[in-house]
């Protein structure tokens, strides 16, 4: 069954209105002519407004998606510093990233966390890109699917298989983000192929129409071959999304 590419663009903590504006100018220009491929962009919250803005003016919403790059486990209350769910929808959010590795990493969140956070998206109308990935220590003592089949399990039990009807996954190997290494297409095939296989397990219908993503130093020159594999439907893209001939690129490669 047919799958429409997607690809992602995490601009991390980086961007001023300025740059925004380029960045965007260049994005939906581009996107008018790459009408097979779903983009999404994906700014720190003080930009989702004027992304949101500079989308709705150009009538390529349904072309060009834009998404938030985390969100709270509360709806409302005193939580000082947090954006809910509801707030990304309001804003014009499509997408929105969960598990990112630098969340669980740098700020502790558990897979249960992740879980959580899965769900309160859905709730809000949100479609959850759950980013699941090893560390090189994991690859290396070659337990990448016992652990990428934790962090899967997690959302599938608090969630339910269904759920995955809207959703997108995103396997992000830790070891290849930001150090300009990059797993092999085969490297990532494997993973993405055991991603689909245990969803199959649970209900073939939704593991087939399951857009999964790689993320992991995609770049221009390697973005085709990892696009080539038969269940890599996309790119999550870092440093590249920051770079509009590059991440354009990257969207014309799929």
């Amino acid at each position: 069954m047919s799958r429409q590419p997607l690809v992602a663009g995490n601009w991390k903590l980086n961007g001023n209105r300025t740059m925004v504006r380029g960045l965007m100018d260049s994005i939906l220009d581009a996107a008018a002519e790459i009408d097979a491929t779903e983009i999404a962009v994906m700014p720190p919250y003080p930009f989702l407004g004027q992304v949101q803005e500079l989308m709705d003016s150009s009538g390529l919403g349904e072309r060009v998606r834009l998404g938030a790059q985390n969100v709270s486990l509360y709806d409302e209350g005193a939580y000082t510093g947090e954006v809910s769910a509801g707030m990304l929808a309001e804003t014009g959010c499509h997408y929105v990233l969960v598990g990112h590795s630098e969340r669980r990493a740098l700020f502790g969140e558990s897979d249960q966390q992740v879980a959580d956070k899965f769900v309160v998206a859905q709730r809000a109308g949100l479609q959850p890109v759950l980013c699941l990935g090893e560390t090189l220590e994991q690859r290396e003592d070659g337990i990448t699917e016992a652990v990428i089949g934790r962090q899967l399990e997690a959302a599938i039990t608090q969630a339910g298989v269904a759920a995955f009807a809207d959703a997108v996954v995103a396997y992000e190997p830790v070891w290849a983000i930001g150090t300009g290494r990059t797993a092999s297409p085969e490297q990532a095939q494997e993973v993405h192929a055991f991603i689909r296989r245990t969803i199959a397990d649970m209900d073939a219908k939704i593991a087939s129409c399951l857009r999964i993503l790689y993320g992991g130093s995609v770049k221009p020159d390697n973005a085709a071959e990892l696009f080539n594999q038969e269940d890599i439907d996309g790119g999550l893209i870092g440093g590249a999304a920051l770079k509009a001939t590059d991440f354009i690129s990257i969207c014309k490669a799929l």
